[in-house]
């Protein structure tokens, strides 16, 4: 199985230094995170983080048992980013906190290639996650009162990401994320044979919805896959892969589980480990989480937001290790969105 238990790598004051001066060299070279001249160049300024993160990534992306890592130390401008902002929508290209979103973007590089899907946040490939009014009991990124339940980003699709990057820029009330793997030697054969089985539906989560993406009516063509997604009776593994140390494909709130005592029973159970598991990481603001989305389900503690621009902040980033899969679905073959 994943360790849960994660590997931590700490830059030193030099190295952060180093870091922040080759973030903010990129805001004055490049328009954005879309900017397309930045995205073809990613791997070749990736190259001037510091080596020893480099190496970590590295390790980290070829030891495919484990589930998590944290590279802690960047420095945040708390000044320069100012406050957790009310919404994602109508945001600037070239936002106060760019440096930090190309420095998630130079993470991805180590790891695959970032990308993103026009059904969500408007398209934009560095995704904003704070709670926003109105949605405090989404099963979304942007919820606050209601757990956000544990899951595998992306579970319904099919290019979901291999790698998740989320970077702290403000967690004043150290709110958690949680991540949590499957024990699958608890589980047993009757229960396991029904999870590797396409028994299961995965529907699209509420954030690829058009209602919650700000030009859904001006370009609703987009949204038509995610709508056959939202009809469509087609079944998959929760666990795949090598049997003796499978991957997992999970999003309980969003799935429908077949009629059957025995499909029911073994995904009871994957849900009752996931939960016992279940391990709380309290990001600092310059933390960068990285989770392999095949190994672990990750989620959030509920929290009351105050929305007095002190709330948590996180960037999101998914990153893909083959982006070839997905081209049919991409404008062309440099593009990054789904």
């Amino acid at each position: 199985m994943a360790s849960v238990s994660g590997l931590v790598h700490t830059i030193s004051a030099e190295e952060a230094e180093q870091v922040e001066r080759l973030t903010l060299e990129l805001c004055d070279r490049y328009d954005g995170p879309e900017d397309e001249e930045l995205l073809t160049e990613l791997p070749v300024l990736a190259a001037e983080l510091p080596l020893g993160t480099r190496r970590f990534l590295r390790s980290f992306a070829l030891e495919d048992e484990l589930g998590y890592c944290v590279i802690r130390g960047h420095r945040i401008d708390d000044l320069r980013i100012g406050d957790t902002p009310p919404h994602w929508r109508g945001r600037p290209a070239r936002a106060p906190e760019l440096p930090e979103e190309f420095l998630m973007l130079l993470h991805g590089a180590l790891l695959g290639e970032p990308f993103g899907w026009r059904t969500q946040q408007d398209g934009r490939l560095v995704h904003d996650i704070f709670p926003i009014k109105g949605y405090e009991t989404e099963q979304m990124g942007i919820g606050s009162e209601e757990l956000l339940t544990l899951h595998t980003e992306d579970a319904f699709h099919p290019w979901r990401a291999d790698f998740l990057l989320l970077g702290c820029l403000r967690n004043p009330k150290g709110i958690a994320s949680t991540v949590s793997g499957v024990p699958v030697e608890r589980l047993g054969d009757a229960h396991l044979d029904a999870l590797m089985r396409e028994n299961f539906v995965i529907r699209p989560d509420n954030s690829h919805l058009a209602k919650n993406n700000a030009d859904g009516d001006e370009d609703s063509g987009k949204f038509d896959e995610i709508s056959r997604m939202l009809e469509d009776d087609i079944r998959v593994a929760v666990l795949w892969g090598d049997r003796r140390n499978p991957y997992i494909r999970i999003d309980p709130y969003f799935m429908e589980v077949p009629d059957e005592p025995v499909a029911k029973a073994a995904f009871h159970a994957v849900e009752e480990l996931l939960e016992s598991g279940v391990e709380d990481l309290i990001l600092e603001p310059g933390d960068v989480l990285v989770i392999n989305n095949h190994r672990l389900a990750h989620g959030r503690r509920p929290f009351h937001a105050t929305h007095d621009g002190r709330d948590r902040w996180l960037k999101r980033v998914s990153v893909t290790t083959d982006l070839r899969k997905s081209r049919s679905r991409r404008g062309d073959a440099r593009a990054r969105l789904i």
